[in-house]
C-alpha cells in the first residue's frame, strides 16, 4: 500500500551538497539578482527615454529585458530561501503557478528571440522595405503576439502534470519547480515516457519550429551579408549579440528538455538551470549593451542625474 494523493505539499531540496558554503552561495547569487533587476531595468528606461533607440531593435531589446526581470524573479527569491532554511514547502497550487509561469515566459523567450531574428532578417535584406513593413505599432503587435502565444503554449503541459497522482516521497530535487523532477514524483510508470513525452510535445515542438526559424533568418542574413562587400562588417556586427543570445538560450534549453530520458540527473541539471535561469538574464543586457556602439553613446548621456529624475517621476505618479 502506498500514500496516494493528487494534491500534495511539495518540499524543496535543493543543494543538498558542501551546507557549510550555503551562506556564501547566498551572497553571490543574491548579488547577481540585485543586478540582474538594474541592468534590465536600465535598459528599459534607456530605450523609454531616448528618443533615438525609439526603434524596433531597441524595443524588441526592452521587452526581452522585461522578460528576463519575470523570468529571474520566478527561480531566484526560491532559490535565495532555501540556501537560508535547509528546506522549504510550497503547495500544489503554487507550485503548478510557478511551473506555468515558468514554461510560459520561457515560450515567451523563444517566440520573441524568433521575431528579433526576423526584425534583423528584414533589415538586411530588405532595407529598402523595412521601415514600411517593420513600423513601430506592427513591432508593438508583435510583441504582444509573443507574449499571449507565449502563455497559451504549455497550458497543455500543465493540465496534463497538475493531473498526475503523487504518492511516496513529495521532495522536489530542484530548486524551484520544473517539468522533469515534478514527473518522477507521480505514481505513474507503465507507458510513462510516452505520455510525458506526448504531454511535452506543443512546448517543445514550439521551441524547435522557433529555433530552426531562427536559424532560417540568420542562414539568409548571411548569404546577404556575403553577397554585398560594402558594410559587410557592420552589417554583421548588429547579428551578433543576437546570435549570441539566441545560441546560449536554446543551447541550456535543449539540453535541459531535448535529450534522451536515460541521460537526466537532476543533480548535473540543477547546475544547467542555474545557468540559464539565473546567470543568462544577466549576461543578455551586458552582451547586448558592450556589442552595440549605438546603445553605448546612449549610455554615456544617460548619467545618474537622468535615473534619479526618472525614479523621483515614477515615485510621484
Amino acid at each position: 500500500m502506498v500514500n496516494l494523493t493528487t494534491r500534495p505539499d511539495f518540499i524543496f531540496v535543493g543543494f543538498s551538497t558542501a551546507h557549510n558554503l550555503h551562506i556564501v552561495f547566498f551572497a553571490i547569487f543574491l548579488i547577481v539578482y540585485i543586478l540582474t533587476i538594474i541592468t534590465n531595468f536600465l535598459i528599459i528606461m534607456i530605450v523609454k527615454e531616448i528618443p533615438n533607440l525609439h526603434t524596433p531593435m531597441y524595443i524588441f531589446i526592452a521587452s526581452l529585458s522585461i522578460l528576463e526581470i519575470c523570468y529571474v524573479s520566478v527561480t531566484t527569491p526560491n532559490m535565495l530561501s532555501i540556501f537560508l532554511v535547509k528546506s522549504k514547502n510550497i503547495s500544489f497550487e503554487g507550485c503548478m503557478t510557478q511551473l506555468y509561469v515558468f514554461f510560459s515566459l520561457g515560450c515567451s523567450e523563444c517566440f520573441l528571440l524568433t521575431m528579433m531574428a526576423g526584425d534583423r532578417y528584414l533589415a538586411i535584406c530588405y532595407p529598402l522595405r523595412y521601415s514600411s513593413l517593420m513600423t513601430t505599432k506592427m513591432c508593438l503587435q508583435l510583441i504582444l503576439s509573443c507574449y499571449a502565444s507565449g502563455f497559451a503554449a504549455p497550458i497543455l503541459t500543465i493540465t496534463f502534470v497538475s493531473s498526475l497522482p503523487f504518492c511516496g516521497a513529495n521532495q522536489i530535487n530542484h530548486f524551484f519547480c520544473d517539468y522533469t523532477p515534478i514527473v518522477k514524483l507521480s505514481c505513474i510508470r507503465t507507458n510513462a515516457a510516452n505520455i510525458i513525452l506526448l504531454s511535452l510535445t506543443p512546448c517543445l515542438s514550439l521551441v524547435l519550429t522557433c529555433f530552426f526559424l531562427t536559424m532560417a533568418s540568420y542562414i539568409c542574413i548571411i548569404f546577404t551579408i556575403l553577397k554585398s562587400l560594402r558594410g559587410q562588417r557592420k552589417a554583421f556586427s548588429t547579428c551578433v549579440s543576437h546570435l549570441t543570445v539566441v545560441s546560449m538560450f536554446y543551447g541550456t534549453v535543449i539540453f535541459m528538455y531535448i535529450r534522451p530520458r536515460s541521460k537526466y540527473d537532476l543533480n548535473n541539471d540543477k547546475v544547467v538551470s542555474v545557468v540559464y535561469s539565473v546567470v543568462t538574464p544577466l549576461l543578455n543586457p551586458l552582451i547586448y549593451s558592450l556589442r552595440n556602439k549605438e546603445f553605448q553613446k546612449a549610455v554615456q548621456h544617460f548619467n545618474l542625474r537622468n535615473i534619479l529624475l526618472i525614479l523621483w517621476k515614477s515615485k510621484a505618479l
